[in-house]
């Protein structure tokens, strides 16, 4: 048996970071994935596709992702089954992702300072590449 999902789209809302009651990390997004084939007005539908990352993965998706990044998501399909609190059962969809690669540059400017932004606190490159050769710390990259 295989339960296998890869998606490419952009997020719809920065990630949202919890942790559950043993300290572990979990973040949510939803991707916006657009359908490969176009309807009888010829427009493309959009699904939504909730997201759920935990761990070490969550925090680097929470530090470093925002609304409308492109990214790649590999994981699981999890359909879970809960109540609402006026009784009635409800079934979600989500993709547990085993890894999320980040597709595109932050659209912040690239700082004066060495193609680096300098409103970064951390460090991280953001910007459209520009062509020029830009230095990195490996350590710093976030897959």
């Amino acid at each position: 048996m295989l339960n296998r999902v890869i998606l490419i789209g952009r997020l719809t809302r920065d990630p949202e970071l919890r942790y559950t009651a043993a300290g572990v990390p979990v973040a949510r997004f939803t991707l916006a994935v657009d359908r490969s084939f176009t309807n009888q007005q010829g427009q493309r539908e959009t699904d939504f596709i909730d997201i759920v990352v935990w761990r070490r993965q969550a925090e680097i998706c929470t530090n470093n992702l925002s609304k409308g990044r492109l990214v790649a998501v590999e994981g699981r399909l999890q359909i879970r089954s809960y109540e609402t609190q006026d009784g009635q059962k409800r079934r979600a969809a989500e993709v547990v992702a085993d890894s999320v690669q980040f597709l595109d540059w932050p659209k912040a400017a690239v700082g004066a300072g060495g193609g680096q932004s300098s409103g970064s606190p951390s460090g991280e490159p953001s910007g459209e590449p520009s062509g020029t050769e830009v230095e990195y710390n490996l350590d710093d990259v976030p897959f």
